[in-house]
């Protein structure tokens, strides 16, 4: 069996492998999956065991006193659920792979595991300076993963966070954060026929809110608020006594965040219809995942790295949100975007490139051994 075979072997097993970011028992199979492979190159486990989401699992090489130089980043998570690899199961056609997770980042456990393959096979001791972490709900924004993240990023000298690189081959240099929000309307019910005026409307307040909610979009500053889902009401003829919307807010600069909460707690507290009360719960779920200087370095480091091997690696910014975001905010050193090629995430299109998987598994392993080396210094 060629390399690219074992490589599309592996990857097969574990698409078909249900992960959806609420199937516990799915992703916590993944988890024992990486567990075993892992275990053949000399890493041994430590399971955060959670109750709601999957596992976390750190991997550390067994005969090591030193402190890990590097942390590799992957989540286990997909957001498609139960039963999607048997509707849709991998194939591959065209040179490309499909399948729920293929790309994002199904594809990336391949490559990490192939490269620190042949790092364990011609260089072993170098993987002492190596730590492998999979979180389980990175695709939710990491609610019991953020701790575990930022507690092993700190003290290492770079983070390379395994999301797939985008169509063109490129990595991620800048994130936008963002925040998830729930404003809630109570109401006072009443027939619309019979005694309208009796009631006050929730949908209706509600309404003028989202109008407002929207208008604090500012794309020149890269601020986006987005009222994505609404519920309320109970029937058609009887005034709303409850409205509620799900809000989505994206911000390229956390000083913004104080700003926007302030301005969502005023639409909150402006009352329109007489007889109504509202309330906001949310919170900013991530940082922005900043282009400093020491992510610049590093970003060139693997430009110049992939140059050596023949590819051209751009780098991109990204309205989407990441873990990398997380590491990022405590200024390590952090490049998103270092799995394979993909494009159309989370969508029944999603694919992965065939010919990039020993293409990004060879930029890795070069990557991180340059990255080790005594005279590479981010500052």
């Amino acid at each position: 069996m060629s390399k690219q075979e074992e490589m599309l072997h592996m990857l097969s097993e574990l698409v078909m492998m249900d992960s959806g970011s609420y199937d516990k028992s799915g992703v916590d199979n993944v988890g024992s999956y990486l567990i075993n492979a892992f275990n053949e190159l000399g890493f041994v486990e430590t399971i955060v065991k959670q109750e709601e989401y999957g596992n976390h699992i750190l991997l550390k090489q067994k005969k090591t006193n030193k402190q890990p130089s590097i942390l590799l980043m992957l989540h286990m998570d997909t957001v498609f659920p139960v039963g999607t690899s048997a509707v849709r199961p991998f194939v591959v056609k065209d040179d490309k792979a499909y399948g729920p997770g293929v790309a994002d980042m199904k594809g990336s456990h391949v490559t990490t595991y192939f490269a620190l393959k042949t790092l364990y096979e011609t260089n072993p001791t170098i993987l002492n300076q190596i730590d492998v972490l999979f979180t389980s709900d990175e695709e939710i924004g990491a609610p019991s993963g953020r701790s575990i993240i930022e507690e092993q990023a700190i003290g290492k000298k770079a983070v390379l966070v395994m999301e797939p690189a985008r169509k063109d081959g490129s990595v991620v240099t800048f994130r936008r954060g963002g925040g998830r929000y729930v404003m809630r309307v109570e109401g006072i019910a009443a027939h619309s026929g019979n005694d309208p005026e009796k009631g006050a409307s929730a949908v209706e307040e509600l309404a003028y809110k989202i109008i407002a909610l929207h208008q604090l979009s500012d794309a020149t500053a890269g601020i986006h608020v987005n009222v994505g889902v609404i519920r309320g009401g109970t029937a058609v003829n009887t005034v709303a006594d409850y409205a509620e919307a799900d809000i989505d807010i994206r911000l390229s600069k956390m000083e913004q965040a104080s700003e926007l909460e302030a301005a969502i707690e005023s639409i909150a507290n402006e009352t329109r219809i007489k007889g109504t009360s509202t309330t906001v719960k949310g919170r900013i779920t991530r940082p922005p995942m900043m282009r400093s200087n020491k992510t610049i370095q590093l970003y060139e480091l693997v430009r110049e790295q992939a140059r050596l091997v023949g590819i051209e690696v751009g780098e991109t910014s990204s309205g989407g949100g990441s873990d990398a975001s997380y590491t990022s905010a405590l200024d390590i050193p952090t490049i998103d975007g270092m799995g394979p090629v993909g494009s159309g995430f989370h969508s029944e299109e999603e694919y992965l490139q065939v010919t990039s998987l020993q293409e990004r598994t060879t930029l890795l392993l070069n990557v991180i051994q340059r990255v080790l080396s005594k005279d590479v210094v981010f500052k």
